[in-house]
């Protein structure tokens, strides 16, 4: 049996496949033969790259507004022998706010974030902290908020624990092979995990578990089949 119509959306959902790595391709691969139905590696990649930008996009708009105060932190990447950075902004509850991999670490760099942020949220932070590079505090006074940010190595431990889950996935997939694929991975891994990040640490069993199910309840609406 081969996959034709509307499998391919409807695979992505049930397996929640929206890498493309490798391991997951090949997962994926081994759990549609077990039922029957033949694909090759190359045509679950292209199902993960056409299908799982859609998927996070739609998720991303089912997000409430984010909170008004942003962590703003930036993490080396080595990326085929060459270092580039990872550039991510997340709000005082741990929702991943956007991610950029840039070749740089400087003020530019630095700057394309912010106007990102603000283009996508179409607000002001009340504040915005980030470590002590001079960088970001260029970047704050070129768009006229410097009075809203703070520096402070400790007071950015926020944004600098979000970086752990990136980077258990870029151990699992053996590093990322291209800033490009980089790039979409992350940003489609950081709608599902906001999904999916009920902070299981903060809640009873039983909240837990409704938090879960609204979580699964989204994934599914936003996955549905064409």
């Amino acid at each position: 049996m081969r996959a034709t119509g509307s499998r391919p959306r409807s695979f992505v959902r049930r397996y929640g496949c929206t890498s493309g790595s490798p391991s997951a391709c090949a997962t994926s691969k081994d759990l549609l033969a077990e039922r029957g139905i033949i694909v090759s590696y190359e045509t679950v990649r292209r199902w993960v790259n056409h299908f799982g930008p859609m998927i996070a996009a739609d998720l991303r708009s089912r997000r409430p507004k984010p909170h008004t105060t942003w962590h703003l932190d930036e993490v080396y990447l080595k990326i085929d022998g060459r270092m580039v950075y990872l550039w991510r902004a997340v709000d005082a509850e741990g929702e991943v706010l956007d991610v950029l991999v840039q070749s740089k670490r400087n003020k530019h760099a630095a700057l394309k974030l912010m106007r990102k942020l603000l283009k996508k949220y179409a607000i002001v932070p009340e504040r915005m902290i980030t470590d002590d590079l001079r960088s970001y505090g260029a970047a704050a006074r070129d768009l006229g908020i410097e009075g809203r940010h703070e520096r402070g190595r400790w007071r950015n431990n926020r944004a600098e624990n979000s970086h752990q889950p990136t980077r258990r996935r870029e151990r699992k997939m053996q590093r990322f092979k291209s800033s490009g694929s980089a790039q979409r991975f992350l940003s489609s891994h950081a709608a599902v995990f906001n999904t999916f990040n009920v902070q299981r640490h903060l809640t009873s069993a039983q909240t837990h578990r409704t938090l879960r199910a609204a979580a699964m309840k989204t994934w599914r609406e936003a996955a549905v089949p064409m």
